[in-house]
C-alpha cells in the first residue's frame, strides 16, 4: 500500500468517524426540540397565562437574530475560501475538524432558540412560543444536517493539495 493510499484511507476513516458523532449530535438536538414542543403542549393547560408585548417583541427579535446569525455562520465559516485556507493551514484533519465545529454551533443555536421558545412558554403559559420557536430551530438544524456526500465533496475539493505533490508557480513574461 502506497502512502497516498493509507493516508486516503486515514482521511476517509475519520471523516465517518467525525461525520456520524456530529450526525448523532444533530439528530439527538432535533429530538430535544420535538420533546420541548410536546412538553408544551402537554402542560399548557397547567400554565399560568400572562402574555405582555414587550416580551413577545423581544422573543420575536432574539428567534430572529439566532436564525439569521447561524445562516450567516455557516455560509461565512463554510464560504470556499475560508475552508481552502483552512486545508491549507490545518490539512484534511483541520478541514472536516472546520466542518465539525461550524454544523455542531449551528446546530446549538438551533437549540438554543427552542430552549428560548420553551422558557417564554414556561414563563408566559402561552404554548404558541415553544412551537414557533420549535419550528425556526428544526428549520435552523435540517438546513445545517451534514451529509456525508457533502463532506466528502469538500474534503475531495478542498483536501487534494494533501494527496498530491504542490504544482510549481508559472509566471509569464512578456516579450
Amino acid at each position: 500500500m502506497q502512502p497516498t493510499e493509507r493516508r486516503s484511507n486515514d482521511t476517509e476513516a475519520e471523516l465517518i468517524r467525525r461525520h456520524q458523532a456530529t450526525a448523532l449530535t444533530v439528530r439527538a438536538i432535533l429530538v430535544l426540540i420535538v420533546l420541548l414542543s410536546l412538553l408544551a403542549f402537554i402542560g399548557r393547560n397547567h400554565l399560568w397565562h400572562d402574555d405582555t408585548e414587550h416580551f413577545e417583541a423581544a422573543l420575536k427579535i432574539t428567534i430572529l437574530i439566532l436564525g439569521l446569525g447561524s445562516v450567516i455562520l455557516r455560509r461565512t465559516m463554510f464560504s470556499a475560501t475560508r475552508l481552502q485556507d483552512v486545508t491549507a493551514i490545518k490539512g484534511t484533519s483541520g478541514l472536516l475538524s472546520t466542518l465539525t465545529s461550524t454544523t455542531l454551533m449551528v446546530a446549538l443555536l438551533g437549540a438554543a432558540m427552542a430552549v428560548f421558545g420553551f422558557i417564554a412558554t414556561v414563563m408566559t403559559g402561552n404554548d404558541f412560543y415553544s412551537y414557533g420557536a420549535g419550528l425556526v430551530g428544526f428549520v435552523v438544524l435540517l438546513h445545517a444536517y451534514p451529509t456525508r456526500k457533502s463532506w466528502q465533496r469538500a474534503v475531495q475539493r478542498f483536501g487534494e493539495s494533501e494527496t498530491s505533490p504542490p504544482q510549481p508557480p508559472t509566471f509569464q513574461t512578456s516579450k
